[in-house]
């Protein structure tokens, strides 16, 4: 089978599963994730959706998000939208029922499904500081192809500049490179229109004043203003401040001169504000945010990284990581990479190390094994919830433990840049070995790819050790090492990771 037909069936056999064209509000993709607005979530036959093949996982959140990872997503996207249209317009034929599929449900049970869900997303979910963050990341997530792609031109210009190689095409990679993170102001505002009910093209506008080479030209508090102040900070406050703007207008003007007073009073109100108030408070604490991160590793060294690597996987738990999206977004805008996200990739290594671990201890149960075995290698690059949700989550004991490897390999990345080598990275998204692309650093890309590498592999070797020692009891390994045959041989999670979470 060719990809694009691999890619067409895999959306083929989605849809069914979760309602039906009809069931979809919405399609986007992230990273790894294919993120569906749905109508109705008890609709959905999860347990047959997460037996395809190519679903790693399933995360419940504002969207419901099937895991597919990184690159396939984006093939499989366009061609779940493309049947989901020509579903709605007639076109498509009934899709089959899957076979192997489950007994029928009653409509009973589905409404009862349904409740329990949306009473449980209600008390977990619904709580304004993640509604808040939630919003960020909507904001921020859809740029992270696009920090990516720049991001890897950046490495690979930095990396013919040093050699002295090909100097004719150097400044045109530079010119590509640079030209997003340029103006990434204005696709923040864009996107901040869009999230919080404003126009987006008018988000954009207001926040292009931020990158406005004539803002030189303008004094603010005492001070004359810069192109760039404030960043993606103050392009947010712009794109939000004008999105209200914009409502309190279509709510009071008359219909024949909203299209002209509208958007004047728009840009005028929320631009004036900007270039008077938001780009200097923005700047201001721009600058805090870069300066914190630097005093942080500069002073905390090794105990900010044990940190950092530590919290990382309870913090995804919580949702509580989406706060991080536009610290790292101000740190690469700053110092053209963020130190922060090489340490926190280092939770991921202690979870390889942990599903290492637990695949030596448990020799019998072949049902973590095969787990452990289709999810091993999505983990080394970077693509944690297999193993996270399908192994070491529900086990207990092995979560804490890989948290405990992310500690030490986060302490060892968090000590060399105390010593002056500092690591970052120049996009968000990537993790694990996906990362190494992405690399940047003060002392030379060697250097800065070395360090990475040991962190890994500490990283990889205390997770190991943390659970192969600590991440059992007695009992524990009782339970779950039982002969195959067993009645009791212990927690079953679905093979190739494919473990629901529900945050």
């Amino acid at each position: 089978m060719s990809e694009e037909n691999k890619h067409h069936a895999t959306a083929a056999a989605i849809l069914p599963l979760v309602g039906g064209a009809g069931n979809v509000a919405s399609v986007a993709h992230c990273m790894t994730r294919l993120r569906l607005g749905l109508h109705d979530r008890s609709l959905v036959q999860e347990e047959q959706l997460t037996a395809l093949p190519a679903v790693m996982g399933i995360v419940e959140d504002d969207t419901y998000q099937i895991v597919l990872g990184p690159g396939t997503v984006a093939r499989v996207t366009p061609e779940f939208e493309a049947l989901v249209e020509e579903e709605r317009a007639g076109t498509a034929p009934a899709p089959a029922a899957p076979d192997g599929g489950a007994d029928p449900v009653t409509a009973e049970a589905l409404a009862a499904q349904g409740a329990a869900l949306r009473a449980e997303r209600k008390t977990r979910n619904a709580t304004p500081f993640k509604l808040f963050l939630r919003r960020i990341a909507n904001i921020f997530v859809p740029l992270i192809p696009a920090l990516i792609g720049c991001g890897i031109i950046a490495g690979l210009n930095g990396l013919l500049v040093n050699l002295r190689w090909l100097p004719g095409i150097t400044p045109a990679l530079a010119a590509m490179a640079s030209g997003f993170m340029a103006l990434i102001a204005v696709f923040v505002g864009h996107n901040t229109a869009k999230e919080f009910g404003g126009t987006p093209i008018l988000g954009g506008a207001v926040a292009s004043v931020v990158v406005y080479a004539g803002v030189a030209d303008v004094e603010a508090f005492g001070r004359q203003l810069s192109p760039g102040q404030g960043g993606v900070l103050g392009a947010l406050g712009a794109a939000w401040l004008g999105a209200h703007v914009e409502k309190w207008c279509r709510r009071r003007v008359p219909e024949a001169v909203d299209v002209l007073v509208t958007p004047t009073v728009t840009v005028l109100v929320a631009g004036l504000a900007t270039l008077f108030g938001l780009m200097f408070l923005a700047g201001e604490v721009s600058t805090w945010i870069g300066d914190a991160a630097d005093w942080l590793l500069a002073h905390g060294g090794a105990g900010a990284g044990f940190l950092l690597g530590g919290l990382f996987l309870p913090l995804v738990m919580l949702g509580l990581h989406q706060a991080l999206i536009p610290i790292h977004t101000t740190l690469i805008e700053g110092a053209g990479f963020t130190v922060l996200l090489p340490i926190l990739a280092m939770a991921g290594a202690g979870q390889v190390g942990a599903a290492l671990a637990i695949y030596l201890r448990l020799p019998r149960n072949t049902s973590i094994r095969t787990t452990i075995k289709s999810a091993l290698w999505p983990g080394f690059l970077g693509v944690g919830e297999p193993l996270i949700y399908g192994v070491s989550l529900p086990l207990g004991r092995p979560f804490v433990t890989a948290c405990a490897g992310g500690a030490f390999g986060g302490a060892f990345v968090g000590l060399l840049n105390q010593l002056g080598t500092d690591v970052g990275s120049t996009a968000i998204g990537p993790s694990g070995w996906a990362l190494f692309p992405l690399l940047d650093g003060s002392h030379g890309l060697g250097r800065t790819v070395a360090v990475y590498a040991v962190g890994l592999l500490v990283g990889y070797i205390a997770g190991f050790v943390a659970t192969y020692w600590f991440g059992f009891t007695k009992a524990m390994l009782a339970e779950l090492d039982a002969a195959p045959d067993a009645p009791e041989d212990g927690p079953r999670p679905a093979p190739a990771g494919r473990v629901t979470q529900k945050v």
